[in-house]
């Protein structure tokens, strides 16, 4: 083979290379994209890097994916359905407490569940593989928890709380996707 020949097939090699690599690349950001929604843009924000931030949340799906997430059963729904109900409905009268409750009691859902709770970053990353469109709701609801813990949280605040967490317990309880995401 001539020198010539040899250039255009290395040449074409490294091409073909390129490309796939390029392909590669554009499946697993529109993978990411899809799966993690507005988690993503935040993920590339934060990092300030299109590349850290597809790492990170590709190893939050490696790690999630190992855990022994499950869903509740009916009697766990129900309960924590019915202890939802109650916290909401006390908020007229004591909705500091009311939030108090709605924090603990997310986390007791979220434990029961199998995700680990130990440290606050690591449950915030976990959470948003499964449920990226509402764990803001958890950082929001839980930052206004924490607010009132050092009494800095108004009674809107509050308001505000509930209505993150609800919307998270929403998904937790009655539609917890994630399972379906492990089944196929």
């Amino acid at each position: 083979m001539n020198t010539q020949a040899l250039v255009v097939v290395v040449v074409a090699a490294i091409a073909a290379v390129l490309l796939a690599w390029w392909f590669v690349q554009n499946r697993r950001r529109d993978h990411l994209r899809a799966r993690f929604g507005p988690e993503y843009e935040r993920a590339v924000r934060e990092t300030g890097n299109v590349a850290k931030a597809e790492t990170m949340l590709s190893d939050r799906e490696r790690r999630v994916e190992k855990l022994p997430i499950r869903p509740l059963t009916p009697d766990e729904s129900a309960r924590f359905s019915t202890t939802w109900r109650s916290v909401q409905t006390r908020f007229v009268d004591d909705p500091k407490g009311a939030l108090t409750d709605a924090d603990a009691l997310i986390t007791e859902v979220m434990t029961l569940r199998g995700y680990p709770m130990s440290n606050w970053d690591q449950r915030i990353a976990d959470i948003s593989v499964d449920y990226p469109t509402v764990v803001e709701n958890f950082r929001n609801g839980h930052d206004i928890a924490m607010r009132h813990d050092r009494g800095e949280a108004s009674t809107e605040d509050l308001r505000r709380g509930m209505i993150a967490y609800r919307e998270l317990f929403g998904e937790l309880v009655e539609r917890p996707r994630d399972t379906l995401r492990r089944a196929g």
